[in-house]
Order: structure tokens, then C-alpha cells, then sequence
């Protein structure tokens, strides 16, 4: 508990005594080269290192703020290990004149003597991430190279295995490694040898194009039909139809004269077919003739009953007949409509003129697929400007043009994770403004922390972009800018810092990209003071940023 206290008597001193070296910060328990001797008075009474946020108890002495709160850990009842008197909590203070003659100590680069820089130890980490003989991993997925920071550009250009390169064949962007796969087994455009050693290259995806014509390719003779058994290769077949013409016309000659046997068959049978039909119909005439007899006789004979039999008779013999004549009319007109070429020939004809229709049909198919691509084109193309205007009409009307910014950062918990897992390190800001031609602004935070907060704190910084009205203000950016993170419970218990921008320094610069070096607080919140269940911070997983630039001596356009 009196742990607790004291931190937060720390974290309070932080808020009231921030000055403009707030801004300026460096890693603790790191061998630094400074230009000069390090006075004892910079250094630390218990860990003995260069002082990192120096606190000064009631004796006099100076601590790390670290080292003072391990202290009280470590003891129920802290002594100075100097003079050996107790530390009292409230007679201790955050030293800020101290931290101020400490962040402007110099230092050499870490990266002697390829880099010669004389930077104070405040601005110690900004130097690093300028400095051109820093290592640093490469950027490309999957490669994790060390290279300095110099030679970063040839090796992502020239070197990187995992560099994206254009496929001079089909023009798409192959990770370097991979791009003989996949120029050899996935590339359409990548050319070929023939599979059938016609000597010709034909790109892959015109191969089976490129078989229907291949003279290589072997192929059916066109008089497979009338028992030629050839397979040739496409460029001999003229060759051997004129060499096998003699054959070819006794095989045609010989298949006609098949079919010439076949219908003088069937024409045979159709007229065996007709005498016997003919020779039926005489019967029914015949017996036609006895029944009208019979009918005369009927009315003259006496003996009905025999007469009605003999009647019966004649009657069932000639509706067997009948029957039978049916059956043979019936089986001549399917055999003659069966081997009638005649209306097989106008099918035919009908189904060329089908097909040659359906033709036309499909060149204009072709046409209009065309026409339809390219509208869709141009609907995509119309769907993205739209998508991308009604983004940035949502960004203006978010945007705010008085130096303010409310930052809304929502699932906390899964983008700190993100964070952890380094998949998404930092998040950004929307932008806003000093005023409507004003200074183009945005915050950028690590939820995992970055340098010297990494790992424990939230770290916030402050980012210069590049606006629209650069050219017309004054640089480089000179204001008062407040840091802070707001407390949702009521009580107005924000976390807060202020720092006045550094005119010398890059981050605050005209911007030459799309934003500056981002400016800040590495170790803005720690995650056990943001996380605690007592404090109101993060609520339903969200938590508010705020940014104030302070518009004092600041001319409107």
C-alpha cells in the first residue's frame, strides 16, 4: 500500500512539474559514452548509473524513480544508503532542474567511430532512429537480416531473398525466393517448349490453343470414317492424303457400294412386302364378296342357326385379315420412311443452318462479353472513387480545427494484444488541425510501449504531418502541446504531460514525407496504474485520449 503511494506521489510530481524536457527521454541501465566525465551528482546513490527521472529525498540525496520505489519494496522502512536516515515518503520529489542538466548531458552514438554524433542523452533514442550505422532488422516479411540502417535501401532493392520482384513474363509481384517456382510451375505468360517438339515456344497458357495447329501433334487421318487406320502428325497428313488418295478412293468406293447393297435390300424387301400386302387385299376383296353372299342366303335359309355360325366364321377370318393387312402397311411405311434419304438430307440441312445461326449468335456472345467487361471496369473503377470519397468525407467530418483532439481507442484489450505480438506496434490518430488552414496533426500510441516504456507502459507521442497550407506557416512548430489521458469516472483525475516543441529538433521540422519523427512520452502510462480496477481509465474495454496544442502567439490564416 505505501508502495502504491508512493508511486503515484511520483506519478503526481510528474503531472505538476512537467516542463518542456518532459519530451526528452532515455533507455535506463545502458552503458552511455558521455563527451565528459559523469559527475557524481548525475548519478544514482543506489544503483550508481546516470540518473533516470531523478527523485531527491528529505537528506539530500538523488535516486532513480525506479531505484526509490524498489527501495521501498525492499523495506518496510526505507534508508538512504548513503547516510542511512529513513526516507520519508512525502519529503520525497521528482528533482526536475536535475532531469533537465541530465537529458542535455552529451553522449557519443553507441556507433562509434562509424558514427561520429555528439547528441545529448536526452535525444539519445531520436538519434538512433536517424542513425545511418544503427542495426536494424529488415523490413521484408519472413526475412529477419540485420542490416545498418545505410545500406537498408540496396539491401531491400538488390539483396533481400524476400523482396517483392516483377515477373518479366506476366508482370506480377513475386517474393524474390520464389519467383523460379513460379515462373517454371504457376507463371500463364512463362514460354514453353512444345510438349510434341515442334521446335515452336508458346506461352503456357496457350498451349492447348497451340495443339489444335501444331504440326508436331499427331492426328486421326479424315478418312477414318471409311476404315483408314492412320495416325500421322499434323504438318505429314496433307502428305499422306495424297499418298493414300488411291486408297482412300477405293475405300469410300467400297463403303458406297456397302450402302448401294443395303438399299437395293431394302427396296427388295419393300417390294416382297408390297405383292404380299397386295396379295391380302385381294383375300379381303374375296372375302368381302362371300359375305355379301352369305348375306343374300341369310334371309332365304331357314336353318338360322347354321347360317348365323357360318357367318361368324367369315366374319372372324376377315377381321384377321384386316388386321394383318394393318401390320404389313404399317412396317412397309416404317421401313420406307427409315431408308428414305430424303428426309434425312433435309434434316441435315436444317441442323447446318441451326448451327451456322448459333454461330453468329456466339460472335455477338463474344462482342457482348467484351462490352460487359469493360463496364465492369469501369463500375469498379466508379465504386472505388466513391468508396474513397465517402472515407474521407467521414475523416472531415470527424476532423476537428481548433488544436483538439479526442482520441477514442476502442478494444483495448485485443489491440494491446496485437501490439504484444507484433502485428500491429502502434496505432494513429485520426487528424486535426490549429485551425482550418492550421497545422496538420495526429497522436500516435504503443500499447505495449515503446523504448524505454516497452513492455510496462502506454507510450504517447506527438506526430507533425504534412497539410495542405505548409508552405504559408511558420516552421519549424514551436507551440505548447498537453498530453493526456482522461478519467471516465467523473472526478477529472487525468494523467497529464506537457512539453513545449523543441525548435531544433527534426520532429517538429516543415515535414518532407507524410509525417514527421513522432515526439513524445515512451513511458506516458504504466499498464499497472492504466489497468488498475481501482482507477476509471479503461471502460468497456475503451479508453480516451486527449490532445491540447496551446494557440498562444499562433497567427490564423
Amino acid at each position: 500500500m505505501a508502495s502504491e503511494e508512493l508511486t503515484g506521489l511520483s506519478n503526481s510530481f510528474a503531472r505538476q512539474n512537467s516542463t518542456s524536457g518532459i519530451s526528452l527521454d532515455f533507455e535506463p541501465d545502458t552503458d552511455y559514452h558521455f563527451a565528459e566525465t559523469l559527475e557524481e551528482r548525475y548519478k544514482c546513490a543506489y544503483c550508481h548509473l546516470v540518473l533516470h527521472n531523478p527523485h531527491q529525498t528529505g537528506c539530500g540525496h538523488r535516486f532513480c524513480q525506479h531505484c526509490i520505489i524498489s527501495l521501498r519494496e525492499l523495506n518496510a522502512v526505507p534508508t538512504c544508503p548513503v547516510d542511512k536516515e529513513t526516507i520519508k515518503v512525502q519529503e520525497v520529489f521528482k528533482d526536475n532542474c536535475c532531469k533537465r542538466e541530465v537529458l542535455n548531458l552529451q553522449v557519443f552514438c553507441k556507433n562509434v567511430p562509424e558514427c561520429n554524433s555528439k547528441i545529448i542523452l536526452g535525444r539519445y533514442q531520436d538519434h538512433l532512429q536517424q542513425c545511418l550505422f544503427e542495426s536494424v532488422q529488415c523490413t521484408n516479411d519472413e526475412c529477419h537480416d540485420q542490416i545498418l540502417r545505410k545500406d537498408l535501401k540496396d539491401h531491400l532493392s538488390l539483396h533481400c531473398k524476400f523482396r517483392e520482384e516483377i515477373c518479366q513474363y506476366c508482370n506480377q509481384y513475386v517474393v524474390s525466393i520464389n519467383l523460379k517456382n513460379h515462373e517454371k510451375n504457376e507463371c500463364p505468360d512463362f514460354p514453353v517448349p512444345c510438349l510434341h517438339n515442334c521446335s515452336q515456344i508458346i506461352l503456357k497458357k496457350e498451349m492447348d490453343k497451340h495443339f489444335s495447329v501444331c504440326p508436331e501433334a499427331e492426328v486421326d487421318c479424315p478418312y477414318k470414317q471409311y476404315g483408314c487406320p492412320v495416325q500421322i502428325k499434323r504438318g505429314k497428313l496433307a502428305e499422306h492424303e495424297n499418298a493414300a488418295l488411291r486408297e482412300h478412293m477405293l475405300q469410300i468406293l467400297d463403303k458406297n457400294s456397302k450402302l448401294e447393297e443395303q438399299i437395293s435390300d431394302l427396296y427388295k424387301s419393300l417390294e416382297f412386302k408390297e405383292i404380299k400386302i397386295q396379295q391380302l387385299a385381294d383375300t379381303v376383296k374375296k372375302c368381302e364378296k362371300e359375305f355379301r353372299q352369305f348375306a343374300q342366303l341369310l334371309g332365304k335359309n331357314s336353318n338360322l342357326m347354321v347360317n348365323t355360325q357360318t357367318l361368324a366364321s367369315h366374319i372372324d377370318k376377315s377381321a384377321w385379315l384386316e388386321t394383318q393387312v394393318r401390320q404389313l402397311i404399317q412396317m412397309s411405311n416404317q421401313q420406307q420412311s427409315k431408308f428414305d434419304l430424303r428426309p434425312l438430307l433435309e434434316t441435315i440441312e436444317n441442323i447446318k443452318q441451326k448451327i451456322a445461326f448459333m454461330e453468329t449468335y456466339d460472335q455477338r456472345l463474344v462482342v457482348l462479353e467484351g462490352q460487359s467487361t469493360e463496364h465492369d471496369g469501369h463500375i469498379s473503377i466508379h465504386k472505388a472513387q466513391l468508396n474513397k470519397n465517402e472515407e474521407r468525407f467521414k475523416l472531415l467530418e470527424g476532423t476537428c480545427y481548433n488544436g483538439k483532439l479526442i482520441w477514442k481507442i476502442m478494444d483495448y484489450k485485443m489491440k494491446k494484444k496485437e501490439a504484444m505480438e507484433g502485428r500491429t506496434v502502434s496505432i494513429f490518430s485520426q487528424p486535426f488541425y490549429t485551425s482550418r488552414c492550421g497545422y496538420r496533426l495526429c497522436a500516435r500510441a504503443y500499447l505495449n510501449g515503446d523504448g524505454s516504456g516497452k513492455g510496462t507502459h502506454v507510450s504517447l507521442y506527438f506526430v507533425v504531418m504534412r497539410g495542405e497550407f505548409d508552405s504559408l506557416l511558420p516552421w519549424p512548430f514551436k507551440q505548447k502541446v498537453t498530453l493526456m489521458l482522461l478519467d471516465q469516472s467523473g472526478k477529472k483525475n487525468h494523467i497529464v504531460e506537457v512539453f513545449r516543441a523543441d525548435p531544433n529538433s527534426s520532429s517538429f521540422k516543415r515535414p518532407d514525407g507524410e509525417m514527421n519523427i513522432a515526439s513524445g512520452c515512451p513511458r506516458f502510462v504504466a499498464h499497472t496504474v492504466l489497468e488498475n480496477a481501482k482507477n476509471t481509465y479503461v471502460k468497456d474495454d475503451t479508453l480516451f485520449m486527449k490532445v491540447v496544442v496551446d494557440l498562444t502567439d499562433l497567427e490564423e490564416l
